[in-house]
């Protein structure tokens, strides 16, 4: 399974590690992600999901479904 948020599509971020004396190496700044089963209250059921801590604080304030009906999501579909 790649680390990808299943409602943001949030991935990976390609950056530089920088030394003191200014050594520059590559490297990969992976999502927070987190495995939750999450309370759909439309559908009246639980769901698996995989997401990042930045979309469950907003899936908090807002609400499931409201939210991933925002992002285009199709939560029948996970």
């Amino acid at each position: 399974m790649s680390r990808v948020c299943q409602l943001t599509g949030t991935r990976a971020n390609n950056g530089m590690s920088v030394s003191h004396s200014h050594i520059r190496t590559k490297k990969l700044q992976q999502a927070n992600l987190q495995q939750r089963r999450l309370w759909w209250e439309e559908e009246n059921k639980w769901i698996n999901i995989r997401v990042t801590t930045r979309a469950l604080k907003t899936i908090q304030k807002k609400g499931l479904g409201k939210y991933a009906k925002t992002l285009g999501v199709d939560l029948n579909k996970l």
